[in-house]
């Protein structure tokens, strides 16, 4: 758990202050939860809720009918006994959650008033809803996370960019410290241009900068650059690797020349020699961005970047790797 703590302290070091007269702390309620015996729990806590008022709490009642474990419906007197402790040593006095913790939340302020006999306050924001309805959290499909090691800056930035563009404006609002008056000209951008992701752009470069620096942005940028222009021979293997790191792979071992249709066919770029044939007449495939239009061409290291990497690419953005 203390490790666990670190990891959680390094990664909100980057929007909170630890030093200082006025510094934020990370506890541990496994200090007080940890010492809590079951006739503890049941006499001293337990005697202050009503099952009833807990089944009427919308976070149990919406999950009876699909079943709730007693550990999840006990989730609330924990919670509520963390406020507590947290008032005590702390005098914490306000507790802020999603509005899907509500209930939990109150709670809480009950139990107060019940043992101590004091006034403390909780506050709920909306959850952060897609424009299909469904919630941005790590049990969703297509999760991003502030950690680098599990979601790249560079997958963290395209994630934004890629933004649907009935959210992106309820984004903005949420998630940069624009003025309303920069937000109203995205939106308008997003009405007028909605192909040139003006505000998709905004986005990622404010939350890419707030999360992982200028110098990450700087580098992403300078990735998104090579690729939509076409320069991907100006980027080094580290960016290479990053870049192209959700992309089909296929390792070429012990071939040191090999004719580039059988490649496409062999690596799944094309399904026949016939097609791929028909798509290099066609000029849509490349090699390293460029062109290639010979049915002859042969494959060897002298094409690969940094003499180990082909990027293979297929129409605008179908890409594969090829590691030599």
């Amino acid at each position: 758990m203390i490790e666990w703590g670190k990891k959680i302290k390094k990664q909100l070091e980057k929007f909170l202050d630890f030093d200082g007269d006025n510094k934020a702390e990370i506890v541990n309620n496994y200090d007080w939860l940890g010492k809590m015996t079951a006739l503890n729990y049941l006499c001293d806590i337990g005697k202050n809720f009503s099952v009833n008022e807990m089944l009427a709490k919308e976070s149990v009642k919406t999950r009876l009918g699909i079943g709730i474990s007693f550990t999840e419906f006990n989730y609330m007197i924990l919670q509520s006994i963390d406020f507590l402790e947290l008032n005590k040593r702390f005098n914490c006095e306000l507790q802020i959650g999603g509005s899907d913790q509500w209930g939990n939340i109150t709670a809480g302020v009950d139990l107060m008033r019940k043992i101590s006999g004091k006034e403390v306050f909780g506050l709920t924001a909306p959850l952060l809803t897609k424009a299909d309805g469904s919630k941005f959290g790590k049990t969703e499909s297509g999760t991003i996370w502030l950690d680098p090691e599990k979601t790249s800056p560079y997958e963290f930035y395209q994630f934004f960019i890629n933004a649907d563009d009935k959210d992106i404006v309820k984004l903005l609002k949420v998630f940069t410290f624009l003025s309303r008056e920069e937000i109203d000209s995205l939106a308008k951008e997003v009405q007028n241009n909605p192909e040139q992701r003006t505000a998709q752009k905004k986005l990622a470069e404010e939350l890419t900068k707030l999360v992982h620096g200028e110098k990450n942005l700087e580098h992403i940028e300078k990735i998104s650059q090579a690729l939509f222009y076409g320069n991907i021979k100006e980027l080094n293997e580290t960016e290479i690797i990053e870049t192209f790191k959700n992309v089909p792979a296929y390792e070429l071992k012990d071939k040191k020349e090999i004719n580039l249709i059988d490649l496409l066919v062999l690596i799944g770029v094309e399904t026949s020699k016939r097609q791929t044939r028909e798509d290099l007449e066609n000029g849509a495939i490349f090699l390293n961005d460029e062109k290639i239009t010979d049915l002859e061409k042969k494959v060897t290291i002298k094409d690969c970047l940094h003499e180990k990497y082909l990027i293979i690419r297929k129409g605008k953005n179908k890409y594969f790797v090829v590691k030599m």
